[in-house]
């Protein structure tokens, strides 16, 4: 089994930034790769940015590209999301999620196409 564990979420003002972090433990051998969703209220999880390990290979939702971006940290299975010029429609809980198996460039989007979630953080930003 995995645990992923979360943390830098809070509230800004927009126009800041933020950085998350997110670090996978237990049997993580075997993991292909990790990466970030959202879900506001009311609203379905949503692709934000994943990385996968072959390649250095990452990925973006067109509504962050340019504002976020996504790393792995010192090759362990850490990753982080830094967060600059954040909208108030960036206002959401982020979960990170790993996957074992690449199924596919494309299914990396998917919420779907991963094993483990965390708990998710809490991003607030306000107007």
């Amino acid at each position: 089994q995995v645990q992923l564990g979360e943390s830098g979420g809070g509230l800004v003002q927009a126009g800041g930034s933020l950085r998350l972090s997110c670090a996978a433990s237990g049997r993580t051998s075997g993991l292909t790769g990790m990466g970030w969703f959202r879900q506001a209220p009311g609203k379905g999880r949503e692709f934000v940015a994943t990385f996968k390990w072959s390649g250095a290979t990452t990925l973006y939702a067109d509504s962050v590209k340019g504002r976020f971006t996504i790393s792995r940290d010192n090759g362990e299975n850490t990753v982080s999301l830094q967060m600059n010029s954040l909208k108030p429609e960036d206002t959401a809980v982020y979960y990170c999620a790993a996957r074992r198996i690449d199924l596919g460039l494309s299914t990396w989007v998917s919420p779907g196409s991963y094993d483990y979630w965390g708990q998710g953080t809490q991003v607030t930003v306000s107007s």
